[in-house]
């Protein structure tokens, strides 16, 4: 856990593009984190102009685009 934590917040300073594996989703996620709420525990995704909000616990993996 500790380890997905520091590589959403490195993805998240540096303004990455990425992808998630989160538990229950068919597709991954694929775009920039704009925020990490630790009030909520969710991680704001944006792409293509919309926000999808994901529970932090429900990320399983955290990998970089190869394109």
């Amino acid at each position: 856990m500790e380890e997905l934590g520091n590589q959403l917040f490195e993805a998240r300073e540096e303004g990455a593009e990425i992808f998630l594996t989160v538990w229950g989703m068919d597709e991954q996620v694929r775009g920039r984190i704009s925020n990490m709420d630790p009030r909520t525990r969710l991680v704001h995704v944006e792409c293509d102009g919309d926000t999808l909000k994901v529970p932090y616990l429900d990320i399983m993996n955290v990998e970089s685009p190869r394109d």
